[in-house]
């Protein structure tokens, strides 16, 4: 694979064009590469909740403000145990699925998870959803933390829609029973059942409802089941919806709509939106920020159009190198090669100095801090530590892995 035009070193060329430069200057689009962004009104993310809002907002609350998060995940770690050899040797060795993650989900807005697969994005959704449990690290909800285990209350805010729309619905049971059951079990349901499910069948393009209802999943197209799955998440009127790559398995002329759908939802019901995916070009269509994960790690977070007009990481170069783009009429100067790393053994240091064109040393030796390199937009990378700071770093680096920095962490 190839990579876009080298970075520079240190205090270089990057750190002085984005100081001189302004806002209209930083942002700018880079021709046909990727669409432009859909962006909410002002009004649409501001205003009051309408009659279709969640119950439980903080309207009202004094302990808490808009900037406040919705759901927050503070430095998520999760390792999964797995068996390596036969009889009296064998042992347990931790896949480092997810190390030190933060995630931040606002209120009308939507925050894309990029990388490839088995960077750990689905994981982060699941931790998030508390599907699964993490091994260190922290939810929040309004900045409070979250209650231990899944209580139903916790499932009634934070929603998923998982993948795959032919294996998330029951194939023995009708359209309505999948949109009615999660009524029932939080005690939603009311005697008009009916007309609350024509209007969420509705509420995602599905009409006429009552025809659509009486149909099973084997009747539908991919795209319609996943607008079902979407459905029956907003039936409990949830403050966030995790939805983990729900385009990947959709013919490309239907994926649009279900990115033009998750917008809709944004703008006019505020939700709070993580959208996973390994496209990059409809990350930046759909997403506020985007923040990209390499082998279980973030390596870079940003404003969409910000991060994808101005990588600031290797890695996420390398992404947008690989998205095809009419208007470049040259392919990029720099070649990378190799593929992602073993979770059971990942490099120490950077993870991604096996592939980096730019590695130094310390990279292979010592973590790279998170750097901001522009309002808002941080990367992880020591290119934009400072020359002084990252010598100083490299005659003291103490080799370690991802294992050990957890555990001294704990």
């Amino acid at each position: 694979m190839r990579f876009s035009p080298a970075l520079p070193l240190g205090d270089g060329p990057l750190q002085a064009r984005r100081a001189s430069a302004g806002a209209a200057e930083r942002i700018r689009p880079r021709g046909r590469l990727l669409a432009s962004p859909r962006r909410c009104s002002g009004s649409a993310r501001a205003g009051p909740a309408g009659p279709g809002a969640a119950p439980g907002r903080h309207a009202g609350d004094p302990t808490v403000n808009d900037a406040t998060p919705v759901l927050e995940g503070r430095n998520l770690t999760k390792h999964f145990w797995v068996k390596q050899g036969r009889g009296p040797f064998a042992r347990r060795v931790p896949v480092n699925a997810v190390d030190n993650v933060s995630v931040r989900l606002e209120g009308g807005k939507v925050t894309a998870l990029v990388g490839e697969s088995g960077a750990g994005k689905t994981t982060v959704g699941r931790l998030l959803a508390k599907i699964i449990k993490p091994d260190a690290g922290a939810i929040l909800v309004d900045g409070r933390p979250a209650p231990s285990g899944r209580p139903r209350s916790y499932a009634a805010t934070v929603q998923m829609v998982f993948q795959d729309p032919f294996a998330s619905l029951n194939p023995v049971h009708r359209i309505r029973h999948h949109i009615v059951r999660p009524l029932q079990i939080h005690h939603l349901a009311t005697r008009d059942v009916n007309s609350v499910v024509a209007g969420l069948l509705g509420r995602v393009a599905l009409k006429p409802a009552a025809r659509f209802a009486a149909k099973f999943p084997h009747e539908l197209s991919g795209g319609q089941r996943q607008r079902v799955a979407i459905a029956r998440a907003l039936a409990v009127r949830p403050r966030v919806l995790i939805a983990d790559e729900p385009v990947s398995m959709l013919d490309v002329s239907i994926r649009l709509g279900i990115l033009n759908l998750l917008a809709d939802l944004r703008d006019e019901e505020r939700l709070a939106i993580l959208y996973v995916t390994h496209d990059i070009a409809s990350a930046r269509y759909l997403a506020d920020t985007i923040a990209v994960m390499y082998a279980g790690q973030l390596v870079e977070v940003a404003p969409s159009v910000e991060l994808t007009d101005h990588p600031a990481h290797p890695y996420t170069q390398l992404l947008l190198s690989a998205a095809p783009d009419p208007d470049r009429a040259q392919p990029p100067v720099l070649a990378g090669s190799g593929a992602p790393p073993s979770l059971l053994a990942p490099p120490s240091g950077c993870r991604f100095h096996p592939r980096c064109p730019h590695a130094m040393d310390v990279c292979s030796r010592k973590a790279p801090p998170s750097i901001t390199v522009a309002p808002d937009h941080i990367a992880a990378c020591w290119l934009h530590v400072d020359p002084s700071e990252r010598q100083a770093s490299e005659n003291g680096a103490i080799a370690t892995g991802p294992l050990e920095k957890a555990e001294s962490k704990r």
